[in-house]
């Protein structure tokens, strides 16, 4: 009788210890940050961005300066015009600063919309390659090397990379 039950731990055991052997998945990472950086069409998207903003920052600095003018010129006539002169004056100020603010939010975002339409569709393209690259290389897992706390495991980069092409 001993030696049955001792058979049939062993037994258990035996097919715990198999199930658990199947059960773990093969796993790899991929540094996304890096594919991005590196990717042609990422840097051409960035160019895009640069000019673009560098348009909404010229007209910017260029409604900031004629602020800080009316201001100046305004402060320097406070004393010789009248209450009502200065009435509409602080009006026309005020208008300027709304114009101003509601021009940085909305060059802000168009800048982050025409972002996220530019980044987006690279992403999908590196998110399908690492899918394609990780079942070619039959992996279930591959996970994104920014969110390791180790990352000691096989480094798909240089493959997702070739198989984007650059």
């Amino acid at each position: 009788m001993k030696r049955l039950k001792s058979l049939l731990i062993a037994t258990v055991l035996l097919l715990g210890t198999s199930h658990t052997i199947n059960a773990q998945a093969k796993t790899a990472h991929v540094d996304v940050n890096e594919l991005i950086s590196k990717m042609p069409a990422m840097l051409d998207a960035q160019k895009q961005l640069e000019k673009l903003s560098a348009t909404y920052d010229a007209e910017y600095k260029t409604m900031a300066e004629e602020y800080q003018n009316k201001i100046k010129k305004y402060d320097q006539e406070a004393s010789t015009v009248t209450d009502a002169v200065n009435q509409t004056r602080q009006t026309e100020v005020q208008d300027l600063v709304k114009r101003i603010t509601d021009y940085r939010d909305n060059a802000q975002k168009e800048l982050q919309k025409k972002e996220a339409d530019l980044v987006k569709p690279l992403m999908d393209k590196i998110k399908a390659s690492i899918a394609k690259v990780g079942k070619a290389k039959g992996y279930q897992y591959v996970l994104n090397v920014a969110d390791l706390l180790l990352a000691d495991g096989p480094d798909l980069t240089a493959d997702v990379k070739k198989d984007l092409g650059f």
